[in-house]
């Protein structure tokens, strides 16, 4: 690990997951948060969405020339519509019940760059969720108040143990960071 250690590493994030998924694999590094309205245009697709917001996240930071800034997004989409984190118990409720019974994706855009470069990629994982009951997605949602989490839940919490049939894919992009494409990525950037 000490060839991707060369630079000092700042994760442009303040989630908790990313940051276990990013010591999971063994990189030391430094939380800068970020703050910016998730806002993009309307006529991107769910993947060039959460690519454009990463790159939006790390375009709003200030980097070092010994640095690498790693910054992500994560959404959830079905068909065209797309879920982001919700803003109340209603929405979080509402988002359950249209995914509840059928497959999903879930997207991460992960935003690399120095001073000099930058490279922006992303993940796709298919979740399919079983039928949910109104008493199972009230519980979750008042007992693990889900709504710092793109669709409402985390593949991780009760609702992801009890109510997910399968996925294909990477399960930590569900997560929020596609750990084995970020390594691999990681590892050329530095190296290019």
């Amino acid at each position: 690990m000490e060839l991707l250690n060369i630079k000092k590493i700042i994760l442009g994030s303040n989630s908790p997951r990313r940051s276990n998924l990013l010591k999971s694999i063994g990189l030391s590094f430094e939380i800068r948060k970020i703050d910016i309205e998730e806002t993009y245009p309307k006529n991107l697709s769910p993947i060039k969405i959460a690519e454009f917001l990463s790159k939006k996240k790390s375009d709003h930071q200030e980097i070092n020339e010994n640095e690498i800034l790693i910054c992500a997004d994560t959404l959830v989409f079905q068909g065209d519509k797309v879920y982001g984190k919700p803003k109340n118990k209603k929405n979080a409720k509402n988002m359950l019940i249209e995914l509840s019974g059928k497959s999903h994706y879930v997207v991460t855009g992960v935003t690399l760059r120095t001073s000099k470069k930058t490279k922006t990629f992303h993940e796709t994982t298919q979740v399919f969720f079983k039928e949910l009951s109104e008493l199972e997605i009230e519980h979750y949602i008042t007992k693990y108040e889900p709504f710092d989490k793109a669709g409402s839940y985390g593949i991780q919490e009760w609702l992801g143990h009890i109510g997910i049939n399968k996925i294909i894919g990477s399960f930590n992009n569900v997560m929020g960071l596609p750990t084995q494409k970020l390594y691999t990525n990681l590892k050329k950037f530095i190296n290019e």
